[in-house]
């Protein structure tokens, strides 16, 4: 649960910034941030808690590396929640510029070290990936898939070791499409729909209201 004067930073890719004014510090997009804020407030009038978004479309986990410091540490959250990873497959097959496991968990680790440094708590969603939906933008799902899996398990492994609330998200979107046409939560596999960004926000809401903050 969390408290009175947290700060809560949310991290990640274009899933995160989804079309935030970066003008505006305080501006926190269209996505789940924006309604993990509405959700709160609306739940928790009496708990009176700031949130942040820095996600940046296109990041992949080096870029949050290279700039951890001013759009992490410096902001001093009490908590850092991080969605990343999805990029770091797509750039193999839109770019040929592919990113091993190794590099991966190791610039994921360095992320995690600074956080756990300043003594923040971690909220750590997996990467996700609906191969269901048919889109010209994310051709050939099933070998994003063979990219990705060993990534998804790094992910759940970091989030082990570092005791962070881990949100399985790639588990939770496959369950709800299997219920509801795909396309209702994504356009294209990746990007969520306003009830994506909904689901996302509700469960991490969810999640983070399980354990003791």
């Amino acid at each position: 649960m969390l408290r009175s004067g947290d700060i809560v930073l949310f991290q990640g890719d274009s899933i995160t910034d989804y079309m935030r004014k970066r003008e505006d510090p305080d501006d926190l997009g269209n996505g789940y941030p924006f309604f993990v804020s509405a959700l709160w407030n609306i739940e928790h009038p009496g708990i009176n808690v700031k949130f942040l978004n820095r996600g940046i479309s296109g990041n992949r986990v080096r870029d949050l590396k290279s700039r951890w410091t001013k759009d992490c540490i410096d902001l001093k959250p009490t908590v850092v929640s991080i969605l990343i990873g999805i990029n770091d497959t797509w750039r193999r097959f839109d770019s040929n510029d592919p990113i091993s496991v190794e590099d991966f968990e190791r610039d994921y680790r360095f992320i995690l070290d600074k956080v756990k440094e300043i003594g923040s708590k971690i909220v750590i969603l997996e990467p996700y990936l609906i191969e269901s939906v048919k889109s010209e933008r994310t051709p050939n799902k099933e070998a994003w898939r063979i990219d990705l899996d060993p990534k998804i398990h790094v992910v759940r492994k970091l989030a082990l070791e570092y005791k962070a609330i881990f949100i399985p998200l790639d588990g939770i979107m496959a369950g709800y499409c299997s219920s509801k046409d795909p396309l209702f939560w994504s356009y294209d596999g990746v990007h969520p729909t306003v009830n994506g960004s909904v689901l996302i926000a509700k469960k991490w809401i969810e999640y983070v209201e399980r354990f003791e903050m």
